[in-house]
């Protein structure tokens, strides 16, 4: 996920990166993901910031036994 920041209000704004067919782009391993955030964050020039978010359908789910 891009936060930017509205420059007109400083109102903080969630932006989820999509791949080329408009999918959220979604990485399985965690280590991946955080390593991919970090860099972009770092060669970002206009200073956004990438974290990683949960996946919105597994926070809810119960592990199967």
């Amino acid at each position: 996920m891009k936060i930017m920041t509205d420059p007109n209000k400083g109102k903080k704004i969630n932006v989820l990166l999509t791949d080329g067919l408009s999918q959220i782009w979604t990485i399985k391993n965690i280590k991946e993901a955080t390593k991919i955030a970090q860099m972009l964050t770092e060669n970002s020039d206009s200073g956004h910031v990438y974290e990683v978010r949960g996946e919105p359908c597994e926070v809810g789910k119960k592990k199967k036994k």
